[in-house]
């Protein structure tokens, strides 16, 4: 993705002209603004977004209404920018399609390492061995992960899975009964530091159990081991 398109839809002037030019030191180009939820998705239409920076306290509705609108034109990575940092409301960010989120106050160079990051993991290629050792299906018994497809299937049956939670899925598919950290899912799957984004893991792994655990508040795959975090499981009993 040589060219990106960024789409930043936020009320406040000064916020928008500190993010963009502070984009533009990096060297993006193609970086949209709206000031409303309406501008914004004009523009959505009318231009495309690889990555969409969305404000949740917007004039003629929230960021969280607007989002399930956007997601049903665009897979864009959306990053919340929000000053409500209540778990309630970085949990509502999630459930209506976001990906990830800022707090303000706010470095715009936050805003920047995070698109970049996530440009790194959309751009890489993978190295020779991963490419000897690459699987496209990952068969856990009662659900299948094809990479190739793009597809979760759960007893047979083809089920939805949102962007992140299914890069996610993807990451613990590939290192079965391996326990990893919040902090280390973050940096591998989100692309950079993970010190203070826990909720960003927790919310996608209730996600995924949510698709892929008969219970999901008894999860027989997808476990966590107190104390150090989580690991999928690879042999069950079918």
């Amino acid at each position: 993705m040589l060219n990106p398109k960024i789409l930043i839809i936020d009320d406040e002037a000064s916020i928008i002209h500190l993010i963009r030019m502070v984009l533009q030191k990096e060297g993006f180009r193609h970086i949209y603004t709206a000031g409303t939820a309406q501008e914004g998705l004009r523009l959505l239409e009318r231009h495309g977004a690889d990555i969409i920076v969305l404000d949740v306290m917007l004039p003629d509705q929230t960021g969280f209404e607007l989002c399930p609108k956007i997601r049903q034109m665009s897979d864009a990575h959306i990053i919340f920018l929000t000053a409500r940092t209540s778990d309630l409301d970085v949990l509502t960010g999630f459930a209506t399609g976001g990906d990830d989120y800022v707090t303000k106050p706010f470095n715009p160079l936050e805003i920047a390492a995070r698109i970049k990051a996530r440009l790194r993991r959309n751009n890489a290629a993978p190295s020779s061995r991963e490419t000897e050792d690459f699987r496209s299906r990952y068969d856990f018994g009662r659900f299948v992960l094809d990479e190739q497809a793009g597809e979760l299937t759960v007893n047979g049956e083809t089920v939805a899975c949102p962007a992140q939670a299914y890069q996610l899925l993807l990451y613990l598919c590939k290192h079965p009964n391996i326990v990893f950290s919040k902090t280390q899912l973050y940096e591998a799957v989100w692309g950079i530091d993970g010190m203070g984004d826990d909720n960003t893991v927790i919310v996608h792994i209730r996600k995924i159990r949510e698709r892929i655990e008969s219970d999901p508040g008894d999860p027989k795959h997808l476990v966590t081991v107190r104390g150090l975090g989580y690991k999928l499981l690879k042999e069950q009993n079918r």
